[in-house]
């Protein structure tokens, strides 16, 4: 299905109200764009919106799929000031921009569903709860209102780091390594993620295609205590369907149960075998987000 890649200048809010210079989010967009049944797709912390190629693949016979790298990732703008990486109004202005952007390219009301994986779920969570959007459908891949301090303490020994490795082949071991928690993938998905996760650095080495200063929120906080989004979560009147890997310590067992009976009262599938994060590569994953989104 056709794919294009595009660029969009959006406005840089920062904590601190300093006037900051515009910055470009790069968005794949999938499918025909005068479909009016149009999916929002966005990633975790650390990853892009590559990660969702072969979900959009399967979704844009019958939608339009958006998949933006969020600010300081893939092909989005790097921030000047490390500081404005852990403001998250900010990401919430990203995308409400794009979104109203999208939005103004139709003369009819659009349905939106929104597909967040980690990060891009609390992100999918913070919009849908705006009065100014109506987010039809949400999907959240492992992650929910409270995350133990245990697990950002596991995030903050690797996000930020600027490893370097000399070849694909070196990046890519390290990459199944790290990212054994995704659940068994097929050489050809590893080599997919592997390409759309390298950055080729100008000495010839490769890294990871992300700026190391959104690490930014693990250094200014003490990590002493549980973040906890419950107050949002009650908010939330989304149906919603929670993806969750079994051995995830992200997303814990009893998180899931609460969120079944608290605010939106979510549907769970839990995936055995998989920890942070389901990356919604494979045909059974795939398969499930279809259904919930094509379910009445």
């Amino acid at each position: 299905m056709k794919k294009t890649i595009k660029k969009l200048l959006v406005p840089t809010l920062s904590q601190d109200s300093e006037p900051k210079k515009p910055h470009n989010i790069a968005y794949t967009d999938w499918g025909d764009p005068d479909n009016p049944h149009v999916v929002i797709c966005v990633h975790g912390l650390t990853r892009n919106c590559r990660d969702f190629d072969f979900l959009a693949a399967a979704l844009s016979p019958h939608c339009r799929v958006i998949c933006p790298d969020v600010v300081g990732r893939g092909q989005s703008d790097w921030l000047e000031d490390e500081h404005d990486y852990d403001y998250y109004p900010l990401y919430l202005s990203d995308a409400t921009t794009l979104i109203a952007f999208i939005q103004r390219q139709y003369k009819n009301p659009i349905k939106i569903d929104w597909i967040g994986i980690s990060m891009g779920g609390l992100i999918g969570m913070m919009i849908a709860i705006q009065s100014e959007f109506k987010i039809n459908k949400l999907v959240m891949s492992d992650i929910g209102p409270l995350i133990p301090v245990a697990a950002l303490k596991r995030m903050a020994e690797y996000v930020g780091k600027d490893i370097r490795f000399d070849n694909l082949e070196a990046f890519e071991t390290y990459i199944r390594k790290i990212s054994a928690p995704f659940g068994p993938l097929t050489d050809d998905q590893w080599r997919h993620l592997t390409i759309h996760s390298a950055r080729l650095h100008s000495d010839g080495t490769y890294g990871f295609y992300y700026d190391p200063k959104i690490s930014a929120s693990f250094k200014t906080h003490a990590l002493l205590e549980d973040v906890d989004l419950w107050r949002y979560w009650d908010m939330l009147q989304t149906p919603t369907l929670v993806i969750r890997g079994s051995e995830s310590d992200v997303l814990l067992a009893e998180t899931a149960r609460a969120m079944q009976e608290r605010g939106p009262k979510a549907k769970i599938i839990e995936l055995p075998g998989i920890g942070h994060a389901p990356i919604l590569l494979d045909e059974k994953q795939i398969a499930i987000v279809k259904r919930f989104l094509s379910s009445d």
